[in-house]
């Protein structure tokens, strides 16, 4: 991680779901567990917000698809095939 966040910005940004939320399994864990400096948790605390953005984006896109195709009409069967 860089000072200004860039680096974890962009890395971040680059990441899927499930990568995403396995890491910040990871994070929780590794702050559960304590035993790290308040450096080290402080960074991990930043780490895991970082994810947890990611993640809240992946699932918000989801939302939005699954909102999107429920809000279509259904195709009547036959609709367009020339069998009505």
């Amino acid at each position: 991680m860089t000072d200004d966040g860039t680096t974890t910005a962009a890395a971040t940004g680059t990441l899927g779901y499930e990568q995403a939320r396995d890491e910040l399994i990871e994070v929780v864990r590794r702050l559960e567990a304590g035993g790290t400096t308040l450096e080290e948790s402080l960074a991990l605390w930043e780490r895991g917000e970082e994810l947890a953005k990611v993640c809240r984006h992946w699932l918000e896109g989801a939302r939005a698809r699954l909102d999107a195709a429920l809000a279509r009409p259904e195709e009547a069967p036959g609709a367009g095939d020339g069998t009505d």
